[in-house]
């Protein structure tokens, strides 16, 4: 956990962070003279040139998959020049542990509260909190909100907004030690006797860090579909935190899929299957996705290609290069079996994040009346920026992103976020192209400004986040620059991933500090 005890700065320069004895309680004020030793100023944040901008996707025979004619429910902002990003600090992975009765609890109260304090005085604008379904939901349609009650009084109580991020997915293979949060255990005993409920691979290995888009509508939970689980959660916390709602609470980011992202977990973390900058695997292997491939394919009149998932698009580790499907040849994803599957695939993808949005809209639409107090609904997708430049895009095709050099993959998708006035949140705004080998022929630059055409296009607000920790200037600048691009709306927000003991070291704090004031000061 990110604790700010041992690297308070003294008040030295306008820009230093100006915490006073007065602003801390007595056993913080014992904290603070303790540390005094490690107390420096915190200089100016400058950079001798400016970054250049992103480079533009290599995508110039793009074209619009759907040619959408409603009209955008969603708002931009007023224009970026005189356009102020708030940054919202994302909690620790470790924030939550069990105590001895086998309760939820938060850890390190005391310490976390003062890294609280000491990012408010910094000039941060909001926490980012991580709502756990397998937290709230210990039994089915039983919620407690007990412990996210004490955790939101306290940051309230400093001055501090809420970004919250409905999570239905796992974090454990993340964590370190075990300290993370599953799915909940009725869920699980549920998928230990049908582990169908889960995606799974051609080889049949599960995902059990969220549930497959296959049982949306499948009543295997106690009577309940997949998607009334999520509508009953969302519904519960809704209900139970309305008096924050556009005052605390400013953002409702909704888990989608792993990590919150909607994608498919084509490249598994943590459990040994998936090191970059493998393409990934196809993930429709439960056989509740699979029944629907067959179903599809039927209706093509073809039913030879619901029996599967392509079968020469390599494994977890390839890279493109020889790989017929992700090739030019007669069986490669151009052809008229590859475009099915795919189209299938990203479809099946759109609707899952259809459904949920449709019902979270609903639940906060009358939040949206006062513009002074709305809530800004939110979607994550995953930056899959390695092979961009290749002809088939193939990290993309796996996670579900049907992007190529010949089809725009994001434009469906901002098209679908418009229709419900979301957000589209993406991460990477630290990478440069320039600090990836060139081997994998990776363009976060270039696939950042392609989502963010897209979004400019469909008029839905886009907000960010870095993929990686970056305490360094020339991230730090980087974030600042795809903020704040000269050819675009700035970001609505920009969430830094995450709060950790490494952010409050003197060495960090002392560009952290110069980057959130230069963030909230207009252009």
């Amino acid at each position: 956990m990110g604790m700010a005890c041992k690297c308070i700065e003294r008040r030295s320069t306008s820009l230093s962070l100006s915490l006073s004895l007065r602003d801390v309680s007595s056993l913080e004020k014992r904290e603070f003279k303790k540390n005094a030793k490690y107390v420096s100023s915190i200089p100016l944040f400058r950079r001798s040139a400016p970054a250049p901008a992103p480079a533009a996707a290599n995508n110039n025979n793009c074209v619009s998959s759907v040619d959408v004619r409603e009209k955008s429910r969603s708002k931009l902002c007023e224009s970026s020049k005189h356009k102020r990003v708030p940054i919202y600090v994302m909690m620790p992975i470790d924030t939550f542990g069990i105590d001895t009765s086998g309760a939820p609890r938060i850890r390190k109260i005391k310490a976390l509260t003062i890294s609280l304090k000491a990012l408010k005085l910094a000039g941060v604008h909001g926490i980012a909190v991580e709502v756990w379904w397998g937290i709230v939901e210990s039994s089915p349609s039983a919620y407690n909100w007990s412990l996210y009650e004490d955790l939101f009084k306290l940051i309230s109580n400093i001055g501090l907004k809420l970004q919250v991020t409905l999570s239905f997915h796992s974090n454990i293979h993340l964590s370190s030690r075990g300290r993370g949060v599953s799915l909940p255990q009725w869920i699980m005993e549920i998928g230990h006797i049908n582990k169908d409920i889960y995606y799974q691979d051609r080889n049949g290995v599960c995902y059990d860090d969220y549930l497959t888009l296959g049982v949306d509508n499948h009543p295997l939970f106690c009577d309940r579909t997949a998607l009334q689980c999520y509508e009953d959660f969302m519904c519960s916390f809704v209900n139970k935190f309305e008096p924050f709602m556009g005052t605390l609470i400013e953002e409702i980011s909704v888990g989608l899929g792993p990590c919150g992202e909607l994608r498919y977990p084509a490249h598994p973390l943590g459990d040994g299957r998936w090191k970059f900058p493998g393409i990934g695997e196809f993930q429709c292997y439960d056989k509740y996705m699979m029944d629907d491939l067959q179903r599809a394919a039927c209706q093509e009149g073809k039913s030879l290609w619901g029996n599967s998932g392509p079968q020469n698009a390599g494994c977890y580790n390839s890279s493109p290069y020889g790989v017929p499907f992700f090739e030019e040849g007669l069986e490669s994803f151009l052809s008229d079996y590859g475009q099915f599957f795919l189209e299938w695939y990203s479809d099946r993808l759109i609707r899952h994040a259809d459904a949920i949005l449709a019902k979270a809209a609903n639940m906060l639409g009358k939040y949206q009346e006062n513009k002074q107090t709305s809530v800004l609904l939110v979607a994550k997708i995953g930056i899959i920026y390695w092979w961009y430049q290749t002809m088939s895009h193939p990290a993309e095709l796996t996670a579900g992103y049907y992007n190529t050099a010949v089809r725009d993959g994001y434009d469906p998708l901002a098209t679908m976020l418009s229709r419900h006035g979301a957000a589209l949140q993406i991460s990477g705004f630290e990478m440069l192209d320039s600090e990836i080998p060139p081997a994998y022929l990776c363009s976060p630059e270039g696939l950042l400004q392609q989502v963010r055409t897209a979004s400019k296009r469909r008029i839905i607000h886009l907000t960010g986040r870095n993929t990686h920790e970056r305490f360094d200037k020339d991230g730090l600048w980087q974030i600042h620059a795809n903020c704040y691009h000269s050819k675009a709306e700035a970001v609505g927000s920009f969430t830094y991933f995450r709060m950790n003991e490494k952010i409050f070291r003197v060495e960090n704090w002392n560009n952290f500090v110069p980057f959130v004031r230069k963030m909230s000061t207009d252009l």
